[in-house]
């Protein structure tokens, strides 16, 4: 069985003029919703094996935000370029070559894509997922390179918990 949680950056900051996208940071809420989900998150789960990020700043100021709080070590979270994308494909290929040797991951990526993914994976439609949502996903199959439809368990945001 495999586990997947996906998150969606924290709220980002559209206040600096002159950046490119992928260099956008968090907002003083997106921090501060990072550290609540992440800690909400880290009382119901067994830390994940494997943290993988999109190289887009928010994505990764998201991503080491829960490894400081899961203690995590920063030096083994996984970078990928390619889930700086807003469609689902990228998201797919990164899930389906993971190391079987991981029986759980998070990946820390953008909208759409996510969305897109969790109502094509998932057994439990969402109609948006929000900035710092977390939807967990179980796959009955041993490779990911096979999972098909799992079960949605979880489904957290950000709202819910202030």
């Amino acid at each position: 069985m495999k586990t997947l949680y996906i998150v969606r950056h924290a709220k980002s900051s559209w206040k600096y003029s002159g950046i490119n996208d992928i260099d956008r940071p968090l907002k003083k809420r997106g921090i501060k919703d990072a550290h609540l989900m992440s800690k909400v998150l880290n009382k119901m789960v067994d830390k994940p094996d494997v943290f993988i990020s999109s190289s887009a700043n928010r994505a990764l100021h998201t991503a080491v935000i829960f490894c400081e709080n899961f203690g995590f070590p920063h030096f083994n979270l996984q970078i990928k370029r390619q889930l700086y994308s807003f469609s689902d494909g990228y998201l797919v290929k990164t899930v389906n070559a993971l190391d079987d040797g991981f029986n759980s991951a998070i990946i820390f990526s953008h909208d759409h894509g996510i969305n897109t993914f969790v109502n094509e994976f998932g057994n439990r439609p969402i109609a948006h997922v929000t900035t710092c949502g977390i939807i967990g996903l179980k796959f009955k199959e041993k490779h990911w390179k096979n999972i098909r439809r799992g079960e949605t368990f979880l489904v957290e945001f950000p709202k819910n918990h202030k």
